[in-house]
């Protein structure tokens, strides 16, 4: 599956992407408790770092999903580390999923099928994926496209690992 160049850009600085996190974890604090966090790598840890700190969360797993493979177009799934099965005991009840975005929402259905019971979060939201969340903080056009901090310097910064490839 490929998707469309996105129409218009949507950058975020550090600053905004930790005011927004923050803004998310105000928002769960009312919706645990939550035993644990399921983060979605990579996009998830930021964000489930900074949630982890403001909701005093010690717990945290990852589940690695590959579905943008080269920054531009979303393709085949890829479960690249599965989540442990004690914290997917009773469908996740108590466990908080984090990302920084559901786009199309295929990501976030691998997950919900797994843990049918968590709760969702996101700090950006796009309106084919919005359904599957439970907790977001900004909801984007689906032909946004966000640029994250950590894609960022002066211009769009390619991964390290792979410039080193590339010669």
């Amino acid at each position: 599956m490929s998707s469309p160049k996105p129409d218009k850009a949507f950058p975020v600085s550090w600053d905004q992407f930790h005011r927004d996190a923050r803004a998310l974890a105000w928002r769960l604090s009312g919706s645990g408790p939550f035993n644990a966090i399921v983060c979605i790598t990579r996009g998830g840890l930021v964000p489930a770092a900074i949630i982890s700190r403001e909701l005093g969360i010690r717990m945290i797993e990852t589940v690695c999903i590959a579905s943008y493979h080269d920054y531009k177009t979303q393709s085949g799934l890829m479960v690249l580390k599965d989540i442990d099965d004690k914290l997917a005991e009773n469908g996740g009840e108590g466990i908080l999923v984090v990302d920084d975005l559901v786009d199309t929402g295929s990501t976030a259905r691998v997950v919900r099928d797994r843990l049918p019971k968590a709760h969702f979060a996101t700090v950006y939201a796009k309106p084919l994926g919005r359904p599957l969340v439970d907790t977001f903080i900004t909801e984007v056009s689906q032909d946004t496209w966000i640029y994250f901090p950590w894609d960022m310097g002066l211009a769009f910064q390619p991964p390290i690992a792979q410039e080193s490839t590339a010669g």
